[in-house]
């Protein structure tokens, strides 16, 4: 693949992950309960199935991001630097510099500071103002595949250790503490299936003021962040790192679908794996669109785990930012 703009790219993809929990509702006593919705097939009827939520996801995506941005140097504010979760917000140097300071003034400042924050988003809210980051990545909810995935509930047993305390004789306390060795009991959820995935990355937008309409970085800045967010793709899609991995590491069977690259200022088409004939259907929206706008899509199938590390590497190693034509 020779060097060229993205406008945008697009994840559809359908994953088969066996024996996984990675994302639950909450528990009540000693039982688990896992996410479950309610989707409409192709068959037109509603189905509830296990899913894994878009918040899950673009957290997974996050952790992986922060990382290569610790290794890149990209900069990050003070809480990005340590994973928190509220980011630049918990930048006390960054909120104290928006007094006087307009909304614009301020996305620019983020932009700047933050890698993380410009890139995933963030709400920032301090002296009473608002000022929002539209996140660059969007995530759908993983949903299972009507008939073609199953959660199950498992018996765990937990052995609890000496629970007698005091300062009653030794043969006493060693009666009481056999006594009291006891089994915990609880109940954890497991699903298996095939989960359809959409994702989609606006990476025009990286390091762009959608006030001002302007760049708040150059292009050598938004080049490093760009390979940075396409490279923590690929791996959240390769090490899924949500909830009860120590225990639960999701079997990773397969992994087929298509990515879909923009190089002109069009969307990069996405469409659910929950319809069985969505590659074929790409195919058909790319040609729609590449006849209006020529070679504006190229989409890149995969057949496999393998296959999609292959196609997402290419990717990093010969794409280059879009730069969005801005008013005069």
């Amino acid at each position: 693949m020779t060097a060229k703009q993205l406008y945008a790219l697009a994840v559809s993809a359908l994953a088969t992950l066996d024996m996984h929990s990675l994302n639950n509702e909450g528990g009540e006593g000693n039982q688990i309960s896992t996410r479950m919705v309610n989707v409409v097939g192709v068959d037109g009827q509603l189905h509830n199935v296990n899913a894994i939520s878009g918040d899950m996801f673009k957290h997974i995506h996050s952790e992986h991001l922060h990382r290569i941005a610790l290794r890149d140097n990209l900069p990050l504010s003070a809480g990005a630097l340590t994973f928190n979760a509220n980011r630049i917000n918990a930048d006390a140097d960054f909120i104290g510099g928006l007094e006087g300071k307009s909304d614009a003034g301020g996305v620019d400042d983020m932009i700047k500071t933050c890698a993380v924050s410009d890139m995933m988003g963030i709400l920032v809210t301090a002296g009473g103002r608002s000022i929002p980051r539209k996140s660059v990545v969007e995530y759908g909810w993983a949903v299972g595949v009507p008939g073609n995935v199953e959660t199950e509930t498992y018996f765990h047993v937990k052995y609890a250790s000496e629970r007698s305390k005091g300062t009653r004789d030794a043969a006493k306390a060693e009666d009481e503490r056999q006594a009291n060795i006891g089994q915990a009991i609880f109940y954890r959820p497991a699903s298996s299936g095939q989960y359809a995935i959409v994702v989609n990355l606006e990476l025009a937008r990286i390091g762009f003021n959608d006030i001002t309409q302007t760049y708040a970085i150059e292009a050598e800045g938004r080049a490093k962040r760009q390979k940075a967010l396409l490279e923590s793709l690929l791996h959240t899609l390769i090490e899924p790192a949500g909830a009860m991995r120590a225990a639960q590491n999701p079997h990773i069977v397969d992994l087929r679908g298509v990515v879909a690259l923009s190089h002109d200022v069009v969307p990069a088409p996405a469409l659910s794996a929950l319809n069985p004939a969505f590659e074929a259907e790409l195919g058909r929206v790319a040609n729609a669109i590449s006849s209006l706008r020529p070679n504006a899509i190229t989409l890149r199938p995969f057949q496999s785990v393998g296959g999609f590390a292959e196609v997402m590497a290419e990717v990093v190693r010969t794409s280059e930012p879009y730069t969005l034509a801005l008013a005069d």
